[in-house]
């Protein structure tokens, strides 16, 4: 074997997890997703049951939003999960968590969950990306409160949210 063969033949495959309870899918967690392709040969999204949260979007709602959104890119997956993270990543064979950093406020939040969760495991690592600047205002919380309102949040997020929005919201 030459030593390009080996290169090619030893390389690892690496899986990136990407959790949160996704309630709704934003074009900010679009561009993140996109993004993480780039650099990972596959991205598993956890959506997570959102237990402690008030979700608006059920558990099953909210996976079915995200497998619309991302069933083009094979090399993108979604998975429900519960429980603690650190057990869920070893379960899945992943390389590190994905996380998305906003602003400042974020990455104080995020960087407590990473030791935190580093010292649940020592093998885990969290890579942290930051979304294109025209996202890097959006969050699923201002989304579903301006869609309660009555707003247009069509330019935030995906179409299949923009009508899931309207469908829930008139049944309420």
């Amino acid at each position: 074997m030459n030593s390009a063969n080996v290169a090619h033949a030893s390389k690892l495959q690496t899986k990136i997890l990407y959790p949160g309870t996704f309630d709704p899918i934003t074009n900010g967690h679009v561009d993140l997703v996109t993004r993480a392709t780039k650099l990972f040969d596959e991205v598993v999204i956890a959506v997570a049951s959102g237990h402690h949260k008030k979700p608006l979007f059920s558990f099953e709602e909210r996976v079915a939003l995200v497998e619309t959104v991302f069933a083009d890119l094979p090399q993108v997956s979604v998975v429900g999960f519960e429980g603690l993270l650190v057990d869920f990543m070893r379960l899945q064979g992943a390389t590190a968590v994905l996380r998305g950093l906003r602003a400042m406020s974020d990455f104080e939040y995020e960087f407590q969950l990473a030791n935190m969760n580093r010292e649940l495991d020592e093998n885990f690592e969290a890579v942290f990306l930051t979304p294109s600047q025209n996202y890097s205002f959006i969050s699923s919380t201002m989304i579903r409160e301006i869609a309660k309102l009555g707003g247009d949040v069509n330019k935030f997020v995906p179409p299949c949210v923009s009508q899931a929005f309207a469908k829930k919201l008139t049944l309420n």
